[in-house]
């Protein structure tokens, strides 16, 4: 008498592989939904600064950390007030006085913005936000800049609010994004 064997029909193991396949289809649409919140909050982060700093400007007639008044007001280092954000800085630590960094205090003294001093925000990729005026491929202005940007999310953010090409544009990379989307970047928006 043969022993019986056990196993798996076809209909079984198919079974199986259809539960798995929706399960890994799960986690990478839900991947896809997570990266794209990322991506959003990126963006949505500069309209936020963006609009801290012109209702700055509104109420002091003055860029923050270009004010020239500020020690007047809260008893802190001032701006020299000629219109221009200096000392371009990403990552602002506490205590710094750049112009570039002051902008966070300026703002979070007048209730703009939330935070702690001098510190820079970090950005939904864990880099640094920066305010100022800097040349970034060629074009010398004020802009907001976040580090430690993945170069598909700098490519989908420049296709989607700008041209598109990286060197051109009010949306900038320190580099070509574009040729290697796998590297983290510098993302520069025009204030």
């Amino acid at each position: 008498m043969k022993d019986k064997v056990k196993g798996f029909t076809l209909v079984e193991l198919a079974i199986v592989l259809v539960i798995i396949g929706l399960i890994l289809g799960a986690i990478l649409k839900g991947q896809e939904l997570i990266n794209n919140a990322k991506m959003k909050r990126l963006y949505n982060q500069y309209r936020e600064v963006l609009a801290a700093v012109y209702t700055y400007y509104d109420r002091y007639n003055a860029f923050p950390g270009d004010d020239p008044y500020a020690n007047t007001r809260w008893n802190t280092n001032n701006g020299n007030g000629d219109g221009i954000i200096e000392g371009f800085n990403i990552n602002c630590g506490a205590g710094s006085t750049s112009e570039s960094c002051l902008v966070w205090e300026h703002l979070r003294l007048a209730n703009i913005l939330t935070g702690n001093g001098t510190i820079a925000p970090r950005n939904p990729y864990g880099g640094g936000v920066g305010i100022g005026y800097t040349t970034v491929q060629a074009l010398a202005t004020h802009w907001v800049g976040f580090n430690n940007v993945p170069g598909d999310v700098c490519q989908s953010i420049d296709q989607q609010y700008d041209d598109g090409i990286y060197n051109t544009g009010s949306i900038r990379g320190n580099e070509n994004y574009g040729t290697t989307p796998s590297g983290v970047y510098e993302l520069y928006i025009r204030l």
